[in-house]
């Protein structure tokens, strides 16, 4: 029966991918599949309803930052953060060295934003067309940039992921971004040694594009508009919540729009609920987007795929596949078996949120510390998610900047960090002792 259900669910998830049809159905599909399992194993419709909101709870603190980034990236955008940010950012680059430091800016501007997708449809943009200029190959150049959108989604303070993962493993977010600083470290020399090596073999050659032009049309490129940003690493560092950390933000967004872009109350609001919209077409291609509205999607897929996790809980539905990655932990190592289980999980769902959550769900009872087991799913589920080519995690950054699909072959960062993770958990033998 657990089958029967497990595998319907995921004729329902392969069935809206190539359809192209929302995966919020599939989920809906699954959530019917659970709870008449619930209800076939003894569950009351009372206790269903009781289990349901209980997993919805659990993601209730996730679902209200969810709502505080999507105002707090329209902001940054209206109030000319982002243009600013990109403006000083875009200097840096060179023909010889575009591909590195493609890779830097948006590990840059993801660790401020703490999306992939907000990265890639700004700086990951500028970066593709500088690179499209200088005649750089855009393989290379889209994993570069691939690599450098979910850098932060990884690991930065106001990340829906890194943020998932610790509302779900009940652990720091500042602990877990400390942990995985380090994992990250030799994945991220390695990436600048490739894409350094990668620039200067492709011999790209061009002139750099003014963006400053693109957007003083539109914009006050104030330097001050660089505050809200400056007050998320500043209080991130000083490990305040990030509830706080992000209102503070938004509130020094607001007085930025006031004082610096002469934006009225009524336009701040509008910006904040439903996006910032440029007026010109040039600015609209690389500013346009946040918002509260733009979250609700995302926002609707974690409230349904976290009730599934009270009927998990209270039911045998996950026992039998548990047992399984019991048994294939003893052979490849707990985290091997979890980067198997997140790299199905995210063929599975095509989307990170929920290979997440599955993933969680699936191998808790493998790694016993909750702190362990937070970098584990950080190292795997987290950065597998986008290499999978019909998984939205992947798709909507290559779709946003224009790289080809092939380009997630040349995301090094992403597939470094499991790997070098996975070594360096390997059980060491011991010696035996010397008879002599």
């Amino acid at each position: 029966m657990e089958f029967i259900v497990l595998g319907l669910f995921c004729i329902a998830l392969l069935t809206c991918v190539v359809t192209g049809v929302s995966v919020i159905y599939a989920l809906l599909i699954g959530l019917i599949l659970f709870c008449a399992y619930g209800k076939l194993n003894g569950l009351t419709a009372k206790q269903i309803i009781f289990l349901l909101f209980s997993g919805v709870k659990t993601a209730g603190n996730i679902l209200t930052v969810l709502l505080m980034i999507g105002i707090l990236t329209a902001l940054w955008r209206a109030g000319g953060t982002i243009p600013v940010i990109i403006c000083y950012a875009s200097r840096l680059i060179r023909p010889g060295t575009v591909i590195l430091v493609s890779f830097l800016l948006n590990c840059a501007v993801s660790f401020l934003t703490g999306t992939a997708f907000g990265t890639a449809a700004t700086m990951g943009v500028v970066c593709a067309a500088m690179g499209a200029s200088f005649g750089t190959n855009p393989v290379i150049l889209g994993g570069a940039i691939i690599s450098g959108s979910f850098f932060g989604d990884r690991c930065s303070p106001v990340s829906t992921s890194a943020l998932l993962v610790s509302s779900l493993t009940d652990t720091s977010i500042f602990n877990n971004i400390k942990k995985m600083t380090v994992s990250a470290v030799i994945p991220f020399v390695l990436s600048c040694v490739f894409y350094t090596a990668a620039g200067l073999f492709s011999n790209p050659g061009g002139a750099v594009p003014d963006l400053k032009e693109v957007f003083s049309n539109e914009l006050n490129l104030h330097l001050c508009a660089v505050i809200p940003a400056v007050l998320i690493l500043l209080l991130s560092a000083f490990k305040v919540k990030v509830k706080i950390t992000m209102a503070v933000s938004i509130a020094a967004s607001v007085l930025v729009c006031l004082l610096i872009q002469n934006m009225s109350i009524v336009s701040i609001v509008k910006t904040a609920a439903f996006g910032f919209s440029a007026r010109t077409d040039d600015a609209s291609a690389l500013l346009n987007g946040g918002g509260a509205v733009s979250m609700l999607r995302v926002m609707v897929i974690v409230g349904i795929s976290a009730s599934y996790s009270g009927i998990f809980r209270e039911t045998d539905l996950l026992t039998s596949s548990k047992n399984k990655l019991t048994s294939l932990s003893r052979r490849i190592s707990p985290f091997g078996s979890i980067v198997v289980t997140g790299v199905i999980s995210a063929m599975i769902s095509c989307n990170q949120t929920l290979a997440i959550m599955l993933t969680h769900q699936l191998c808790g009872d493998l790694e016993p510390d909750s702190s362990e087991f937070a970098i584990d799913l950080e190292d795997s589920a987290v950065v597998v998610a986008p290499l999978i080519p019909w998984s939205i995690a992947g798709a909507v950054p290559l779709a946003s900047v224009g790289a080809p699909g092939i380009s997630l072959l040349a995301a090094c960062y992403l597939y470094l960090i499991p790997i070098c993770t996975f070594i360096r958990k390997l059980p060491k033998r011991k010696t035996r002792p010397s008879a002599y």
